[in-house]
């Protein structure tokens, strides 16, 4: 797996030239690990940023005055920026096809959780199946963006990796229960047992800079979660989307959300390693 496109390769080199004149131990070598850790995180998240400043700046200035419904602007900026990511090197065409997949993914569970009653979209759009505004889909798309890119962007190997065919069984075992849950027993603690077995002896080996670091995967989906489950609540506080109860006054996501978040990661995981095979921690990668 190529890590860098063309841009990012010549951003990596001109940065190494600073960084490399840094201390490479002790406290400043740490810091130094974590101001690139961050900035990658930031790089990687690029497409979700734009995409929650694009809905905080139309909660404050609306694109009808020229003639655009908000969820129609959404989704044309969505488009368009993918577009330029693809044509400035900024994206992969293989980080394009996880994006697109998300993208019906999400958009069919939207299509039937609104129909559920579980959120709303309360304004108008041209651009919508149902009472689907496309540009949701693309909210979907920014986590499978960003899992696509962190895995390239770190690196990121693994030891004790479960078997691929477990992880496909559990992500469509979870997508299903999303919507059977609706009709019969919801089996979601199940499904977390599930998770913990399969996953708990799983580490992720990623490179920052110097050095490679490790977490356990486990750790990392949940910490990926709550970063969405952050995103969301920006969503509902804009008014881009509304959970039952927030329609008079804005409230907090329940944080119960955020098992449901982490189940989604699941499914957000294993689509993308379908793309970017898990690679195993070579003797020549440990540091």
């Amino acid at each position: 797996m190529k890590r860098f496109t063309s841009l990012e390769a010549r951003i990596d080199h001109a940065a190494r030239q600073v960084l490399d004149r840094l201390p490479a131990h002790g406290l400043s070598g740490a810091l130094v690990e974590f101001l690139v850790f961050g900035l990658k995180q930031a790089w990687a998240c690029l497409f979700g940023g734009a995409m929650l400043f694009l809905i905080i700046a139309t909660k404050y200035v609306s694109p009808e005055p020229f003639g655009l419904a908000r969820y129609d602007f959404l989704f044309l900026a969505a488009l368009a920026i993918q577009l330029a990511m693809l044509a400035f090197r900024l994206e992969t065409l293989s980080e394009a096809k996880v994006i697109l997949i998300f993208h019906v993914v999400g958009t069919v569970m939207e299509i039937f959780k609104t129909s559920a009653g579980s959120w709303i979209y309360p304004e108008d759009a041209f651009f919508r199946i149902g009472g689907v505004p496309l540009f949701s889909g693309f909210m979907y798309a920014a986590v499978g963006s960003y899992i696509a890119r962190i895995t390239r962007i770190f690196d990121m190997r693994y030891t004790r990796y479960p078997p691929l065919w477990t992880t496909i069984l559990l992500a469509a075992a979870i997508y299903i229960n999303f919507f059977a849950h609706h009709f019969v027993v919801d089996v979601r603690y199940g499904l977390f047992a599930a998770t913990f077995v399969l996953f708990l002896r799983t580490t992720v080996h990623y490179r920052v800079f110097r050095f490679r670091h490790r977490m356990p995967l486990l750790v990392g989906f949940l910490l990926v979660a709550l970063f969405i489950w952050f995103a969301e609540n920006i969503g509902t506080w804009s008014r881009a989307w509304l959970y039952p109860g927030q329609g008079d006054e804005w409230t907090p996501v329940s944080i119960h959300k955020l098992g449901a978040w982490y189940l989604l990661m699941i499914i957000s995981f294993v689509l993308v390693t379908l793309v970017h095979k898990p690679q195993p921690l070579d003797a020549a990668d440990r540091d």
